[in-house]
């Protein structure tokens, strides 16, 4: 390690005036105060100031160099300080000292004393003395220290101790599990490249756990960052700093995450609960929306495997079928299609089921589970106590599943909350008894009560949609498919989403088209405007926007994030105004989609496929267009 890794510019007061000596140490710990490694400024005085009375830390030719080890300090620190009159610090020549260097050091370690060692080299140096009093600012104050150590240690000279295993572990978890996941990933190995700190990251996405960090890692390691939207293995973490983070942040703010970590600023995780629990990672400061969104994105990502496999079935069997035979059983006429059919029914059955059951289980963990699978079949099959059995019941739709996921999840806490009253020796038979039996019969009873009402008011957006016609019916698509853009992955287009697989689930189809067609224009719209505005984009750009023909044709929103995040005041607009004209143009030409995913391989089942590829290829232009006209030219150094 080097100074200059040790100090940064708001660590550097310049030109200062101090009345004593006890003022100075006072401005310097202030100082080291912002550098973020020391929680109790004060403990860490006393300890300069017990240092003092060993032995003042002045040198001669007006220098000190104040120091301290404490359990206060979290990471090293330097900082810096120049005073217009010197004051006495009881240097051994007697003169007043108006340059100094203070030193924050850790318990554990002896790093200190090597940073010591090399400030104390270069302190003998005149030229190197004149050259810090006549920096006219912080930033040529650091540059001299640079230019200096470089000469006398080498750029690439290398002082701490080097750990086996990784400097820093991660975690990152999106709720689909696709494209959030891999892209924090990517970001924070290349931050950790270009810092030079060696990271493993594990990614927990839709196919499982991949690169899974190891008890030795995770022992070995200066910290963990959980950059995750949805539930993570945490209890393995206990004892470590980790840093609990949106996995947006694990793409966007990579860099100082990694360097926080360094740092030391991270809280221990004390993990609540068996070693085997598997917890949402949970921030004490995180919004009441956020924890909505997050145990929402937890069922949604459970469902999706569900909607996209059975809808994707469904609509295969419609492409199959035979019209003619019997348009009232359309779907189900011959054998094949009837296959297809059935089963693709037979997984769009569990939707909402597993929608309802993963957001418990989000929110109150495995007894939540079984609660919330009986209030979303509940909710799908529309039971009330005006009609105990059902038959002939109309379903409360997704609305009345996101109520009972909801419900019994906080349900099961009330319900642990109450157990909790009774004896230790009742503790084994809460999860498998009280916990399944009061909450099934509670959520059934809600469920039975509130059926009618929501079965209301699904039957009420479902004859609205189908009503919508002409102008209001193109608003609509135009704000659906805007929507999928405005975050591209985030909750906006998760909302979109979401509306538009339960619009197939209650039988309207136009929807999901606009939805559809309004995720692929942000990387296709990217991908035409790296072709032919080319010195609207870098070099690095122009070869990722290659990339996007392919990613915005199977419907992956995700991969314009990049460009929308280093422009996003030009770049978000540009596509969501390609992405409304699509999804309006949808509406206006009937295009249709039974089908909630696949982007141009489910094509074949799309109705009007001719007026739905005008309307991809003109909102793609649309958005290349605007990129066009509102990006600048970007000059590349050589």
């Amino acid at each position: 390690m080097r100074i200059i890794d040790l100090i940064t510019k708001d660590r550097i007061l310049l030109g200062a005036s101090a009345a004593d000596k006890q003022d100075a140490i006072e401005k310097m710990v202030e100082l080291q105060a912002k550098s973020g490694n020391l929680s109790d400024k004060e403990v860490y005085k006393q300890a300069i100031l017990a240092r003092e009375a060993m032995s003042s830390t002045a040198i001669e030719a007006g220098i000190a160099v104040p120091h301290a080890k404490s359990e206060t300090v979290t990471a090293p620190s330097l900082c810096a300080m120049t005073l217009k009159e010197g004051v006495d610090y009881g240097a051994m020549d007697g003169q007043p000292s108006d340059l100094f260097f203070m030193i924050a050091a850790p318990l554990n370690g002896d790093l200190h004393l090597e940073i010591l060692s090399h400030l104390m080299v270069l302190l003998m140096d005149p030229q190197f003395l004149a050259a810090l009093r006549g920096a006219k600012d912080e930033a040529e104050f650091i540059s001299v220290i640079d230019r200096f150590e470089t000469e006398k240690y080498g750029a690439a000279q290398e002082t701490k101790p080097q750990k086996s295993g990784y400097q820093v572990l991660a975690v990152t978890a999106c709720p689909t599990g696709i494209a959030h996941t891999y892209m924090a990933a990517e970001a924070l190995e290349k931050a950790g490249k270009e810092m030079g700190i060696s990271i493993k990251v594990e990614t927990n996405g839709s196919g499982g756990v991949k690169n899974k960090l190891t008890d030795e890692e995770i022992q070995n390691a200066d910290g963990i960052i959980v950059a995750a939207d949805k539930n993570v293995e945490t209890a393995r973490f206990a004892g470590k700093k980790v840093l609990f983070v949106p996995v947006s942040d694990g793409i966007h703010k990579a860099e100082q995450l990694i360097e926080q970590i360094e740092r030391g600023n991270a809280p221990v995780y004390e993990h609540k609960g068996s070693a085997e629990d598997v917890v949402v990672s949970k921030n004490e400061k995180e919004s009441i929306g956020r924890q909505f969104y997050k145990h929402l994105m937890n069922g949604v990502s459970h469902m999706l495997p569900f909607v996209i496999g059975g809808g994707i079935l469904i609509a295969i069997a419609f492409l199959l079928d035979d019209y003619s035979i019997d348009p009232a059983n359309f779907g189900m006429n011959t054998p094949l299609a009837s296959f297809f059919k059935t089963v693709g029914g037979v997984a769009f059955d569990f939707m909402l089921p597993v929608l309802a059951g993963y957001i418990a289980y989000s929110i109150a963990d495995r007894p939540g589970l079984a609660v919330g699978f009986v209030g979303g079949y509940l909710a799908k099959v529309g039971n009330s106590f005006a009609n105990i059995t059902g038959d002939g019941a109309v379903s409360g739709g997704f609305l009345a599943a996101l109520l009972a996921g909801f419900v019994a999840g906080y349900l099961v806490l009330l319900l642990q909350k109450i157990a909790s009253k009774l004896p230790d020796s009742m503790d084994g038979i809460k999860p498998v008894l009280i916990y399944p039996l009061f909450g099934v019969f509670f959520i059934g009873v809600f469920m039975y009560a509130v059926n009618p009402a929501m079965a209301a008011i699904n039957t009420g957006i479902i004859n609205l949609l189908n009503s919508m016609g002409g102008s209001s019916k193109i608003l609509l698509g135009a704000i659906v498919a805007g929507m999928m853009s405005i975050d591209m992955g985030g909750p906006f287009n998760k909302a979109a989403y979401v509306f538009g697989t339960a619009s197939i689930a209650s039988g309207n189809y136009d929807v999901m088209a606009a939805v559809m067609i309004g995720g692929m224009i942000p990387p296709l719209a990217i991908a035409l405007a790296t072709t032919f505005f080319k010195k609207k984009f870098t070099a690095d750009e122009r070869k990722s926007g290659v990339v996007n023909y392919i990613m915005g044709l199977c419907f992956i929103t995700e991969g314009a994030i990049p460009f929308a995040a280093s422009d996003p005041l030009r770049v978000i607009p540009s596509c969501v105004i390609g992405s409304a004209v699509a999804g309006g143009l949808s509406m206006m030409f009937g295009c249709t989609l039974r089908a909630p995913h696949g982007g141009i391989f489910v094509f074949p089942v799309v109705g009007n496929v001719v007026g739905y590829l005008i309307a991809l290829a003109a909102g793609a232009v649309v958005g290349m267009l605007m990129l066009g006209i509102l990006k600048k030219n970007k000059t590349e150094t050589k």
